[in-house]
């Protein structure tokens, strides 16, 4: 007969085994659910950032997801951004407006700012309406990247939009103190009729210069949310080893570049387009003019053309640093190829293939198999048959990075406009192209002539 003192001590040992099952199971799933909650709560984060963001953009008018937001924003840019500008400008003369004043110069920067800011607002509405803000800034909750870059997603966004701020904020005080020098000078009515033109004016041009600043500043976000993603895949070149990881992620990145630059080449070029022939109009005014130019008559050339280099180096400052990255993986693939190539295991190996002695040297097996001179063919049969192993599978590994690194300096990537990289190559040939034409239009505008 069984001991029954036994049978509650195996009882509890077979009921301990039972529960382990069921502890472990429950630790894992709280695991899990604490993974979930933590995972919604840096969701949560980011939609609260997104959500703050896409308010400031709707509240610009760049919401036009529908055809009655359509209307009103461009409605409002109508408006505020074009008809009350130039009813001010077309008001009845007032006391010094022909000495301190020239109409058609407030008219060309009237012009050139509504133009910019209708592109900005076509491009970058039209980009929001087609994509949403997820998936125009490639922080889309499907793309698996999400809850492992959040804090950089968040902190990027919170960066661009104090760097906007902070460049509104000063051409705002500069724009401001220049129409109150302006006023000081020129009087009209009544100083309450003054400070209502003052008002509408600085209005005015707020409000365009935050249509375009703002355009800018998203294409800024864009790349530099990608550059997050470049520097881990420089990462990711320590941390694995297998090649076709690393060709998939630089195809998922390339195909994001292209993407960015398909959205915004319109833009971009237009803009370009925009702000040189704005430039040149200034630059042919402002020398033609045989009459003082002066801060009062002249200072929105300053305010304007500040503004519009602000924006254009924003931009390309943004697109010459993601190609700059984008083009620097070939450099970190290459270092990476011939450190993995030239590692002392790695060259241990090519010793072993080259010669017998070092075969002898290397395996204490070997050793033993030359002292049996009866057997010494079978030994060297058997050991180069493993070495021919062993090289065959370096170097099919040494063709595969090969391959890697060959295939990166032939697919570079970067932001192009059109087949045009914006790198620092292309911005050195436009800035020695509108060198080019300020030469030319001061050669054919100033005119110096001996009595």
């Amino acid at each position: 007969m069984a001991d029954p003192r036994v049978q509650p001590e195996e009882s509890e040992a077979q009921e301990g085994q039972d529960q382990t099952p069921l502890l472990i199971i429950t630790e894992q799933t709280m695991g899990q659910q604490r993974g979930n909650s933590e995972g919604e709560r840096f969701d949560t984060q980011l939609d609260k950032t997104l959500q703050r963001l896409e308010s400031f953009l709707t509240l610009l008018g760049f919401n036009q997801s529908s055809i009655l937001s359509f209307a009103l924003s461009w409605v409002a840019f109508l408006l505020i951004g074009v008809s009350l500008p130039v009813i001010i400008l077309e008001l009845p003369n007032c006391a010094g407006c022909e000495k301190y004043q020239i109409k058609d110069f407030e008219l060309d920067i009237v012009a050139s700012q509504a133009f910019l800011a209708a592109v900005s607002l076509l491009c970058l509405s039209h980009n929001l309406r087609k994509y949403g803000i997820r998936k125009f800034l490639f922080v889309d909750r499907y793309s698996g990247q999400m809850v492992r870059f959040h804090d950089e997603y968040i902190q990027k966004i919170s960066d661009s939009v104090r760097l906007l701020v902070l460049w509104i904020l000063l051409c705002f005080i500069l724009k401001t103190a220049r129409e109150v020098i302006r006023i000081l000078y020129v009087h009209h009515e009544s100083w309450w009729h003054s400070a209502a033109i003052l008002l509408a004016l600085v209005v005015s041009w707020t409000y365009l210069t935050t249509i375009f600043l703002s355009a800018c500043i998203m294409f800024h976000l864009v790349c530099y949310l990608q550059i997050i993603h470049f520097d881990d895949y420089g990462n990711l070149l320590e941390r694995e080893s297998d090649v076709w990881v690393f060709i998939e992620e630089h195809v998922r990145l390339r195909y994001h570049l292209s993407k960015i630059s398909h959205r915004f080449r319109i833009y971009l070029l237009l803009a370009f387009l925009v702000v040189t022939a704005s430039q040149f109009v200034t630059l042919f005014q402002t020398t033609g003019y045989s009459g003082m130019i002066t801060f009062i008559n002249g200072g929105d050339f300053a305010v304007s053309s500040i503004v519009q280099v602000v924006g254009i180096i924003l931009c390309l400052n943004a697109a010459a640093k993601i190609s700059h990255k984008a083009q620097g993986i070939a450099s970190l693939a290459s270092r990476w190829h011939a450190s993995a190539t030239c590692r002392p295991s790695n060259v241990s190996q090519l010793r072993v293939a080259n010669s017998v002695g070092n075969l002898e040297t290397a395996s204490p097996l070997g050793s033993l198999y030359i002292n049996n001179s009866e057997s010494d063919l079978e030994s060297l049969d058997y050991i180069i048959m493993s070495t021919n192993t062993q090289l065959a599978s370096y170097m099919s590994s040494y063709h595969k990075r090969q391959a890697f690194v060959m295939y990166l300096q032939s697919n570079p990537g970067g932001i192009t406009i059109f087949g045009w990289t914006v790198d620092r190559g292309l911005i050195n040939t436009i800035f020695f192209i509108e060198l080019s034409l300020v030469l030319f239009v001061l050669g054919k505008t100033i005119v110096f002539t001996s009595k």
